[in-house]
């Protein structure tokens, strides 16, 4: 099959690798339809994780079902599926409980595993022809009869919708309430989107970015230009000194400031001045137990210099990690299929496999219109 390699930082190549294949009895094998470029990516795409070289990338994946397992009782040949990126067994303590992303059985050791992610299991990725599923009858989400004419949509489930979505959900968003969002990339913008969905009064997007905060103001948030620095100023002016409501943070540990300079602390401290006492602050932008491209010694050991102080003395709470996929994929997929959300708004480029690693180096520049790529094996 041909699939998308990760051969080392900025080095991605599209290769003939043996055909993803049924291993174990509660398998299910997808023929990728659709696989979407994830900003978390980017960051073993720089080099700035663990990953392995040669192994496939992509964990934002759908398709169709083209052979499944002799236990696999519920997913049939031809369904079409799409793939939470968190990979679960639905058994463990932590999966009875909804938490997915944090299965206690796929990555012994460690809680949570996914598709072509670094230190997330050995499981290959979807930017590939073929995808092998485990515990398919569980981590497939068998879509409805439009989901080939949604197909764009649809594919935002296996990641961004529900984590942008989650991020509300950290942050305690209510309707009526007003929330800052700290990035534009794909998740902010579906933070954004379900923001509305959820009846925010008023959703701040902070980027400065100019192109995604368009996407922003399409999407009905209020656009924050922080090119020269005045954001938080801009948000405090319209909240009448006392900031959001709550907020969400949908960057990671590579923010950059107003010069480009990376600042891994700058929107989680950013936060704190910009949402208001007693407010919630929803963390789902990435950030890793060490990063030894960093450029200080906090960050290069995962860690942050942050503002605790005014933290604690404003009684703010704080949630964090990544979405558990399957407490809302199924949900949001109704609001998908009665035409009440359209994620594929963000879309930017549509592309073939074999342009993938073109892809990947225009969207690691952050190129103006290079918002959101999904990739087409079969183009």
């Amino acid at each position: 099959m041909k699939a998308l390699v990760y051969n080392g930082p900025c080095d991605v190549q599209v290769k003939d690798m043996p055909d993803a294949k049924i291993e174990k009895p509660t398998d299910v094998l997808v023929r990728i339809t659709t696989t979407n470029i994830c900003g978390s990516d980017l960051h073993m795409y720089e080099g700035r994780t663990s990953m392995e070289t040669g192994r496939i990338l992509g964990h934002e994946n759908m398709g169709e079902v083209i052979e499944v397992g002799n236990a696999v009782d519920r997913v049939k040949v031809g369904d079409i599926v799409c793939l939470p990126f968190n990979i679960g067994c639905g058994f463990c303590e932590n999966c009875e409980r909804g938490l997915s992303g944090f299965c206690l059985t796929v990555n012994p050791g460690t809680a949570g595993g996914a598709y072509g992610f670094a230190g997330m299991g050995p499981y290959s990725g979807g930017q590939a022809e073929l995808l092998r599923v485990p515990y398919g009858d569980y981590n497939c989400l068998v879509l409805p009869p439009d989901a080939k004419e949604k197909e764009n949509d649809y594919v935002m489930l296996s990641d961004i919708f529900p984590t942008g979505y989650h991020a509300t959900e950290l942050a305690g968003l209510k309707p009526g309430d007003s929330v800052v969002i700290y990035g534009a990339g794909p998740v902010g913008l579906m933070a954004a989107m379900s923001a509305g969905i959820k009846g925010a009064s008023q959703v701040f997007v902070v980027d400065t970015h100019k192109d995604r905060l368009a996407l922003a103001e399409k999407l009905g948030a209020i656009p924050i230009d922080d090119t020269e620095g005045g954001g938080v100023q801009q948000i405090l002016d319209m909240t009448d000194g006392k900031g959001a409501d709550c907020g969400c943070e949908c960057v990671g540990y590579q923010c950059c400031d107003k010069h480009g300079k990376e600042v891994p602390n700058l929107t989680m401290n950013n936060l704190v001045q910009t949402v208001k006492a007693t407010g919630g602050i929803g963390v789902v932008g990435v950030f890793l137990p060490q990063d030894p491209g960093a450029h200080d010694e906090l960050a290069k050991e995962g860690k942050l210099a942050f503002d605790f102080g005014n933290f604690w003395f404003k009684g703010q709470r704080i949630g964090t990690g990544q979405a558990n996929v399957k407490h809302y994929n199924r949900h949001l997929a109704k609001l998908i299929h009665a035409g009440k959300a359209k994620p594929s708004t963000i879309i930017s480029h549509e592309l073939a496999l074999a342009e993938a690693p073109k892809a990947y180096e225009q969207f690691d520049k952050r190129a103006d219109g290079w918002t959101k790529v999904v990739l087409k094996p079969a183009k």
